[in-house]
Protein backbone atom coordinates (compact mmCIF):
# COMPACT_ATOMS: atom_id res chain seq x y z
CA UNK A 1 0.00 0.00 0.00
CA UNK A 2 0.66 3.87 -0.66
CA UNK A 3 -0.45 5.51 2.25
CA UNK A 4 -0.55 9.34 3.89
CA UNK A 5 -0.67 9.17 7.03
CA UNK A 6 -1.39 12.83 9.09
CA UNK A 7 -0.75 13.42 12.61
CA UNK A 8 2.42 11.23 11.99
CA UNK A 9 4.66 12.41 14.99
CA UNK A 10 1.67 11.74 17.51
CA UNK A 11 1.50 8.66 19.57
CA UNK A 12 -1.17 6.41 17.20
CA UNK A 13 1.07 8.12 14.21
CA UNK A 14 4.49 7.35 15.01
CA UNK A 15 3.47 3.40 15.85
CA UNK A 16 1.17 3.23 12.56
CA UNK A 17 3.81 4.24 10.17
CA UNK A 18 6.34 2.32 11.69
CA UNK A 19 3.75 -0.37 11.01
CA UNK A 20 3.61 0.12 7.70
CA UNK A 21 7.29 0.54 6.89
CA UNK A 22 8.02 -2.72 8.91
CA UNK A 23 5.12 -4.61 6.61
CA UNK A 24 6.75 -3.00 3.24
CA UNK A 25 4.19 -0.45 2.92
CA UNK A 26 5.02 3.21 1.80
CA UNK A 27 4.55 5.63 4.03
CA UNK A 28 4.09 9.94 3.51
CA UNK A 29 3.50 11.31 7.38
CA UNK A 30 2.48 14.54 7.72
CA UNK A 31 2.27 16.81 11.19
CA UNK A 32 3.17 19.92 12.24
CA UNK A 33 6.04 18.81 14.60
CA UNK A 34 9.41 17.06 13.39
CA UNK A 35 9.39 13.38 13.19
CA UNK A 36 9.94 11.83 16.09
CA UNK A 37 13.50 10.47 16.87
CA UNK A 38 13.74 7.00 16.56
CA UNK A 39 11.26 6.48 14.27
CA UNK A 40 11.13 3.83 10.60
CA UNK A 41 12.53 5.04 7.63
CA UNK A 42 9.07 6.62 6.16
CA UNK A 43 8.94 9.58 4.35
CA UNK A 44 7.87 13.05 6.46
CA UNK A 45 6.94 16.45 5.20
CA UNK A 46 5.57 19.43 7.84
CA UNK A 47 2.34 20.43 7.21
CA UNK A 48 -0.55 22.13 9.21
CA UNK A 49 -3.91 20.85 7.99
CA UNK A 50 -4.77 24.89 7.80
CA UNK A 51 -2.71 25.04 5.02
CA UNK A 52 -4.45 23.66 2.14
CA UNK A 53 -2.89 24.78 -0.92
CA UNK A 54 0.24 22.92 0.33
CA UNK A 55 -1.72 19.71 1.82
CA UNK A 56 -2.87 19.14 -1.55
CA UNK A 57 -0.11 20.10 -3.55
CA UNK A 58 1.51 16.98 -1.03
CA UNK A 59 -0.67 14.80 -1.65
CA UNK A 60 -1.43 15.07 -5.01
CA UNK A 61 2.73 14.85 -5.83
CA UNK A 62 2.88 11.36 -3.70
CA UNK A 63 -0.31 9.56 -5.15
CA UNK A 64 -1.35 7.59 -2.22
CA UNK A 65 -3.93 4.65 -2.50
CA UNK A 66 -4.74 5.17 1.52
CA UNK A 67 -5.27 8.04 3.68
CA UNK A 68 -5.06 8.05 7.36
CA UNK A 69 -6.25 11.02 9.39
CA UNK A 70 -5.07 11.41 12.42
CA UNK A 71 -4.05 15.01 13.12
CA UNK A 72 -5.54 16.89 15.54
CA UNK A 73 -5.97 19.61 18.45
CA UNK A 74 -6.49 16.74 21.13
CA UNK A 75 -6.55 18.91 24.47
CA UNK A 76 -9.33 19.92 26.75
CA UNK A 77 -8.41 23.86 27.05
CA UNK A 78 -10.19 25.22 24.43
CA UNK A 79 -13.40 27.71 25.24
CA UNK A 80 -14.63 27.32 21.86
CA UNK A 81 -14.82 25.77 18.34
CA UNK A 82 -12.49 28.36 16.98
CA UNK A 83 -9.75 26.77 19.44
CA UNK A 84 -10.08 23.56 17.29
CA UNK A 85 -9.76 25.06 13.85
CA UNK A 86 -7.97 21.99 12.54
CA UNK A 87 -10.65 19.55 14.09
CA UNK A 88 -13.09 21.56 11.30
CA UNK A 89 -11.32 23.92 8.52
CA UNK A 90 -8.72 20.98 8.71
CA UNK A 91 -10.69 18.56 8.23
CA UNK A 92 -12.53 20.16 5.41
CA UNK A 93 -9.02 21.15 3.64
CA UNK A 94 -8.46 17.22 3.92
CA UNK A 95 -11.56 16.20 2.24
CA UNK A 96 -11.21 18.47 -0.79
CA UNK A 97 -7.33 16.83 -1.16
CA UNK A 98 -8.58 13.61 -1.27
CA UNK A 99 -11.44 14.53 -3.70
CA UNK A 100 -8.89 16.21 -5.69
CA UNK A 101 -6.37 13.04 -5.98
CA UNK A 102 -7.70 10.51 -8.39
CA UNK A 103 -5.23 8.24 -6.67
CA UNK A 104 -7.06 7.67 -3.44
CA UNK A 105 -9.26 4.61 -3.73
CA UNK A 106 -9.81 4.39 0.91
CA UNK A 107 -9.44 7.11 3.56
CA UNK A 108 -9.94 6.35 7.53
CA UNK A 109 -10.24 9.77 9.48
CA UNK A 110 -9.90 9.54 12.92
CA UNK A 111 -12.64 10.85 15.68
CA UNK A 112 -12.78 10.38 19.42
CA UNK A 113 -14.55 8.81 22.09
CA UNK A 114 -15.71 12.06 23.33
CA UNK A 115 -18.16 12.96 20.93
CA UNK A 116 -20.62 11.49 24.64
CA UNK A 117 -19.30 12.56 27.10
CA UNK A 118 -16.84 9.94 29.50
CA UNK A 119 -19.23 6.82 30.58
CA UNK A 120 -22.14 7.70 27.85
CA UNK A 121 -22.28 4.71 25.10
CA UNK A 122 -24.52 5.98 22.34
CA UNK A 123 -27.06 3.49 20.61
CA UNK A 124 -26.79 5.24 17.22
CA UNK A 125 -23.27 6.26 15.31
CA UNK A 126 -24.82 9.28 14.77
CA UNK A 127 -26.26 10.18 18.66
CA UNK A 128 -23.86 12.71 19.89
CA UNK A 129 -23.21 13.87 23.91
CA UNK A 130 -20.17 15.75 24.31
CA UNK A 131 -19.47 17.56 27.53
CA UNK A 132 -16.30 19.34 26.40
CA UNK A 133 -15.68 21.97 23.45
CA UNK A 134 -12.74 19.14 22.10
CA UNK A 135 -15.70 16.50 21.71
CA UNK A 136 -18.01 19.16 19.74
CA UNK A 137 -15.21 19.75 17.58
CA UNK A 138 -15.44 15.88 16.60
CA UNK A 139 -18.91 15.87 15.97
CA UNK A 140 -18.37 18.43 13.37
CA UNK A 141 -15.18 16.33 12.38
CA UNK A 142 -17.65 13.33 11.77
CA UNK A 143 -20.43 15.90 10.22
CA UNK A 144 -17.83 16.80 7.47
CA UNK A 145 -16.94 13.50 6.78
CA UNK A 146 -20.11 12.08 6.37
CA UNK A 147 -21.55 15.32 4.18
CA UNK A 148 -18.90 14.88 1.91
CA UNK A 149 -19.07 11.24 1.94
CA UNK A 150 -15.20 10.96 2.96
CA UNK A 151 -13.90 12.99 -0.44
CA UNK A 152 -15.70 10.45 -2.67
CA UNK A 153 -13.73 7.41 -1.82
CA UNK A 154 -14.21 4.12 0.46
CA UNK A 155 -14.62 5.75 3.83
CA UNK A 156 -14.84 5.12 7.62
CA UNK A 157 -14.70 6.79 10.98
CA UNK A 158 -12.58 6.00 14.31
CA UNK A 159 -13.36 6.66 17.65
CA UNK A 160 -9.98 5.53 19.32
CA UNK A 161 -9.98 5.21 23.59
CA UNK A 162 -7.50 5.95 25.93
CA UNK A 163 -4.03 5.10 24.35
CA UNK A 164 -1.16 3.65 26.37
CA UNK A 165 1.72 2.38 25.78
CA UNK A 166 6.02 3.42 24.32
CA UNK A 167 6.19 6.90 23.83
CA UNK A 168 3.02 7.86 25.70
CA UNK A 169 2.72 12.06 26.26
CA UNK A 170 3.61 13.16 29.75
CA UNK A 171 0.29 13.77 30.93
CA UNK A 172 -0.46 9.53 30.81
CA UNK A 173 3.28 8.70 31.73
CA UNK A 174 3.32 10.87 35.00
CA UNK A 175 0.65 7.92 35.88
CA UNK A 176 4.08 6.23 36.75
CA UNK A 177 6.18 8.36 38.11
CA UNK A 178 3.11 8.27 40.58
CA UNK A 179 3.45 4.90 41.18
CA UNK A 180 7.41 4.66 41.45
CA UNK A 181 7.19 6.75 44.03
CA UNK A 182 4.01 5.78 46.04
CA UNK A 183 2.27 8.59 45.61
CA UNK A 184 -0.85 6.99 43.87
CA UNK A 185 -3.50 5.38 45.12
CA UNK A 186 -6.80 3.42 44.30
CA UNK A 187 -9.78 5.62 45.05
CA UNK A 188 -12.25 3.24 46.54
CA UNK A 189 -12.74 -0.02 45.49
CA UNK A 190 -14.38 -2.15 42.20
CA UNK A 191 -12.17 -3.28 39.23
CA UNK A 192 -12.85 -0.01 37.33
CA UNK A 193 -12.88 -1.67 34.02
CA UNK A 194 -12.61 0.44 30.87
CA UNK A 195 -12.09 0.10 26.98
CA UNK A 196 -8.78 1.25 26.49
CA UNK A 197 -6.11 0.44 23.75
CA UNK A 198 -2.62 -0.73 23.74
CA UNK A 199 -0.84 1.45 21.05
CA UNK A 200 0.47 -1.83 19.24
CA UNK A 201 -3.06 -2.87 18.74
CA UNK A 202 -4.37 0.53 17.71
CA UNK A 203 -1.50 0.94 15.06
CA UNK A 204 -2.79 -2.73 13.80
CA UNK A 205 -6.25 -1.59 13.71
CA UNK A 206 -5.65 1.04 11.80
CA UNK A 207 -3.82 -1.15 9.03
CA UNK A 208 -5.98 -3.92 9.46
CA UNK A 209 -8.70 -1.10 8.31
CA UNK A 210 -6.70 0.13 5.00
CA UNK A 211 -6.78 -4.10 4.14
CA UNK A 212 -10.20 -5.33 4.49
CA UNK A 213 -12.76 -5.40 1.58
CA UNK A 214 -14.49 -2.25 1.21
CA UNK A 215 -17.88 -3.75 2.18
CA UNK A 216 -16.57 -4.29 5.34
CA UNK A 217 -15.60 -0.91 6.46
CA UNK A 218 -17.10 2.07 3.66
CA UNK A 219 -19.21 4.36 5.15
CA UNK A 220 -18.91 2.59 9.00
CA UNK A 221 -17.76 3.73 12.65
CA UNK A 222 -15.59 1.65 14.64
CA UNK A 223 -14.31 2.17 18.20
CA UNK A 224 -10.66 1.16 18.55
CA UNK A 225 -9.84 -0.39 21.46
CA UNK A 226 -8.31 -3.90 23.00
CA UNK A 227 -10.94 -6.43 22.80
CA UNK A 228 -10.93 -7.53 27.03
CA UNK A 229 -11.68 -4.35 28.81
CA UNK A 230 -8.65 -3.17 31.24
CA UNK A 231 -9.47 -3.22 34.92
CA UNK A 232 -7.58 0.14 35.68
CA UNK A 233 -6.83 -1.51 39.11
CA UNK A 234 -5.25 -4.49 37.35
CA UNK A 235 -3.78 -2.19 35.20
CA UNK A 236 -1.85 -0.20 37.61
CA UNK A 237 -1.28 -3.25 39.98
CA UNK A 238 0.30 -4.68 36.87
CA UNK A 239 2.57 -1.67 36.30
CA UNK A 240 3.60 -1.26 39.92
CA UNK A 241 5.06 -5.22 39.60
CA UNK A 242 6.80 -4.17 36.39
CA UNK A 243 8.28 -1.42 38.07
CA UNK A 244 9.32 -3.41 41.13
CA UNK A 245 7.80 -1.20 43.45
CA UNK A 246 5.07 -1.92 46.26
CA UNK A 247 1.16 -2.29 45.09
CA UNK A 248 -0.92 1.55 45.59
CA UNK A 249 -2.87 1.07 48.55
CA UNK A 250 -6.85 1.47 48.26
CA UNK A 251 -8.45 4.72 49.67
CA UNK A 252 -12.13 4.17 50.81
CA UNK A 253 -14.03 6.40 48.72
CA UNK A 254 -15.50 8.98 50.83
CA UNK A 255 -11.91 9.63 51.89
CA UNK A 256 -10.89 9.78 48.33
CA UNK A 257 -13.91 12.02 47.83
CA UNK A 258 -12.65 14.31 50.41
CA UNK A 259 -8.71 14.66 49.04
CA UNK A 260 -10.61 15.50 45.64
CA UNK A 261 -12.43 18.27 47.57
CA UNK A 262 -9.24 19.44 48.71
CA UNK A 263 -7.72 19.65 45.73
CA UNK A 264 -10.50 21.58 44.22
CA UNK A 265 -9.87 24.17 46.47
CA UNK A 266 -6.06 24.36 46.19
CA UNK A 267 -6.88 24.28 41.87
CA UNK A 268 -9.46 27.73 42.42
CA UNK A 269 -6.34 29.07 44.36
CA UNK A 270 -4.34 28.80 41.30
CA UNK A 271 -2.48 26.33 43.48
CA UNK A 272 -0.98 22.94 41.53
CA UNK A 273 -2.98 19.79 42.42
CA UNK A 274 -2.67 16.08 41.09
CA UNK A 275 -5.92 15.25 42.78
CA UNK A 276 -9.30 16.75 41.82
CA UNK A 277 -13.17 15.68 41.80
CA UNK A 278 -12.99 15.72 37.71
CA UNK A 279 -9.90 13.39 37.91
CA UNK A 280 -11.60 11.12 40.98
CA UNK A 281 -14.33 11.06 38.13
CA UNK A 282 -12.66 10.11 35.39
CA UNK A 283 -11.54 7.48 37.61
CA UNK A 284 -14.60 6.21 38.60
CA UNK A 285 -16.52 6.03 35.57
CA UNK A 286 -16.32 2.85 33.95
CA UNK A 287 -16.83 2.43 29.89
CA UNK A 288 -16.95 -0.16 28.01
CA UNK A 289 -17.69 0.12 23.77
CA UNK A 290 -18.68 -2.64 21.25
CA UNK A 291 -15.58 -3.34 19.48
CA UNK A 292 -17.44 -6.87 17.90
CA UNK A 293 -17.83 -5.01 14.50
CA UNK A 294 -13.73 -4.22 15.16
CA UNK A 295 -12.81 -7.17 15.99
CA UNK A 296 -14.81 -8.81 12.95
CA UNK A 297 -12.80 -6.47 10.71
CA UNK A 298 -9.54 -6.65 12.25
CA UNK A 299 -8.96 -10.22 14.02
CA UNK A 300 -6.48 -11.09 16.61
CA UNK A 301 -4.89 -8.34 17.85
CA UNK A 302 -0.82 -9.13 18.07
CA UNK A 303 -0.26 -7.70 21.88
CA UNK A 304 -1.10 -9.32 25.10
CA UNK A 305 -1.50 -6.96 28.30
CA UNK A 306 1.35 -8.79 29.31
CA UNK A 307 3.34 -7.26 26.27
CA UNK A 308 1.67 -3.83 26.55
CA UNK A 309 2.89 -3.46 30.00
CA UNK A 310 6.70 -4.81 29.94
CA UNK A 311 7.36 -2.88 26.87
CA UNK A 312 5.55 0.47 28.68
CA UNK A 313 8.18 -0.22 31.82
CA UNK A 314 10.83 -1.11 29.47
CA UNK A 315 10.36 2.39 27.57
CA UNK A 316 9.91 4.59 30.68
CA UNK A 317 13.14 3.55 31.84
CA UNK A 318 14.98 3.78 29.32
CA UNK A 319 13.19 7.11 28.20
CA UNK A 320 14.56 10.61 29.80
CA UNK A 321 12.77 11.91 32.94
CA UNK A 322 10.99 15.15 31.50
CA UNK A 323 8.96 15.80 33.79
CA UNK A 324 9.79 18.68 36.35
CA UNK A 325 9.02 17.74 39.77
CA UNK A 326 8.35 13.91 39.39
Amino acid sequence: MKVFVTGASGLIGRWTCDLLRQRGHDVLGTDIRPKPDGARDWAFEECDLLDSAKLAALMMSYEPVNVIHLAAKTDLDGRSLADYSVNITGVSNLLRAVEATPSITRAVYTSSQLVCKVGYVPSRNDEYLPSTVYGESKVETEKLVRVKNGGGVSWCLVRPTTVWGPHMSDHYRSLLYHIEKGTYFHSGSGALCKSYSYVGNIAYQYMRLLEADCEAVDGRVFYLADYVPLSLRDYVNALARELGVRQPVTLPLPLARLLALIGDGLGAAKLPSPYNSFRLNNIRTEYIFDVGPTEAVCGALPFTFEDGVKATVAWHRAAPRVIAGR
